[in-house]
């Protein structure tokens, strides 16, 4: 049967007053001044102006950061976004400030007081209600991962180990389980034939990491087991597990967790664990039975005198997921995997398992990695190395804003504070709204009906009330 119903026709004008989209930006943009970000940036590219600005240069490098939170991937797009919302959020520079900005004012020797102004403003964004809930172990977690340049004209895009072109970072994120996202501490612009296991690179990453912590989180070198300080661990896969890096962990005053190739030495290993039925059940994230998983220490099977005193070998053995295809490495038809760890017995619920689950949870850093390409690091957008650099602080600062929102604003709200970057953007930042005026103020009117209109309106709330 034929269905006849014709949907009701909407007539279409472009006549509309008073309305704005992508109301919820106006909130990371806030968070940039009441953070002190765009004020610390100011401070730190004074000396690049030959005279009075008629943009203050942090307040563009906001714009930016806030811009590219919303979904910008290009200075382009960035100018369009801030543009297009001067009736609400105040006027912002031209597209050719914004470029300017990026190509020329934060060049290598501005970078490190960038950092400096994103730490002071991270201490801030803590003092005011983000910092880590549990005060005993903070967690950094160090990768590096391949933004693809589908232009040789790009300073450092060069071939990369997976036969593309591009270049290859090297990335610090500290893992943040209570929301969706880590906070961004630190990252290395490198070329696309950087190599993965570089400690030189890991080092420098890491005092980066470090110095963004606020100076009461900061570890002391000189006295490591300072009960006043909360303990760091530096957790990375098999590329950072270097004898340089893990003697620069420990002169830092910081554990560290690294993944271990599996070679003929551990597979002995492993075939005299299972002689000897030594394994152990691993855990889950709940402290229960993880089903078809075991750990066993094999610390003095290996010889690892090359390490520094105290490090520990754990392997994990465990079912392949259904369709996964077995390795050399794998025995009996096992997975098994290796990590060193210099983290001595009862530190860590569990023991061995708890350590086993304490490194397994490295494998966040792939989700944060690929939110952070869903802000703004999929596309380097400039041909110059260092105003990619400057580009890749910028997308940092971005990532850094989203996630002090989720933890100040929307801590009472999990399905906004755990949800992907996509979906928050959909569901807060890219909310419509209408402006009023009326009684000498401004009103921006979220639409009643939106589903989250409520939790948007109390998260504004909370983020003022936070910074006083």
């Amino acid at each position: 049967m034929k269905n006849i119903a014709v949907a009701p026709r909407v007539k279409v004008s472009a006549d509309g007053h008073g309305v704005v989209s992508h109301a919820g930006m106006g909130m990371v943009r806030e968070l940039a001044d009441r953070t002190g970000l765009s004020t610390q940036v100011t401070v730190a590219l004074a000396d690049t102006y030959r005279g009075p600005w008629v943009y203050a240069p942090g307040d563009v490098f906001a714009d930016l950061a806030a811009a590219v939170a919303d979904g910008a991937d290009c200075i382009d797009g960035v100018g369009q976004l801030c543009g297009d919302r001067e009736h609400v959020f105040g006027a912002a520079a031209s597209t050719t400030t914004m470029w300017r900005l990026v190509d020329e004012r934060i060049d290598a020797a501005h970078l490190p007081a960038v950092r400096a102004a994103r730490a002071a403003a991270r201490a801030a964004a803590w003092d005011a209600g983000a910092a880590p809930a549990d005060q005993d172990w903070l967690h950094i977690d160090i990768d590096a991962t391949l933004v693809i340049d589908h232009s040789d004209n790009k300073a450092g895009a060069t071939p990369t180990w997976k036969k593309t072109f591009g270049h290859h970072p090297l990335l610090a994120f500290l893992d943040r389980p209570e929301i969706a996202g880590g906070e961004a501490l630190g990252g290395l612009l490198r070329t696309g034939n950087a190599g993965a296991n570089t400690a030189s690179d890991h080092i420098i990453v890491l005092e980066q990491a470090l110095a963004a912590l606020p100076p009461a989180w900061q570890p002391d070198p000189d006295q490591p087991g300072d009960p006043d300080k909360p303990k760091v661990l530096v957790r990375c896969d098999t590329a950072g597990a270097t004898h340089k890096f893990a003697e620069a962990c420990r002169t830092a005053g910081v554990g560290f967790s690294f993944g271990y190739p599996v070679d003929v030495r551990v597979q002995d290993a492993v075939d005299t664990l299972n002689l000897g039925s030594c394994w152990y059940p691993a855990i889950d994230t709940r402290g229960g039975i993880r089903d078809g998983a075991w750990v066993a220490e094999a610390t003095d099977l290996v010889n690892l005198e090359s390490w520094p005193p105290g490090t520990r070998l754990i392997l994990r053995k465990e079912r392949p997921h259904p369709g996964a295809q077995l390795r050399f490495t794998d025995a009996d038809g096992m997975r098994v995997t290796a990590f060193i760890t210099d983290t001595p017995h009862g530190v860590v619920p569990g023991q061995v398992a708890g350590l086993e689950l304490r490194h397994r949870q490295h494998a966040r850093v792939e989700d944060r990695i690929r939110e952070l390409k869903a802000t703004g690091l999929r596309n380097l957008p400039c041909h110059s190395f260092w105003a990619n650099a400057a580009w890749l602080e910028i997308v940092l600062a971005a990532a850094d804003l989203v996630t002090w929102t989720r933890l100040i604003g929307f801590r009472n709200q999990p399905g906004l504070a755990r949800a992907a970057i996509n979906t928050f953007r959909y569901r807060v930042l890219h909310v419509a709204a209408r402006i009023t005026r009326g009684a000498r103020q401004l009103r921006l009117r979220i639409d009643a009906t939106w589903r989250w209109a409520a939790a948007i309106v109390t998260a504004r709330q909370h983020l003022r009330t936070a910074f006083g």
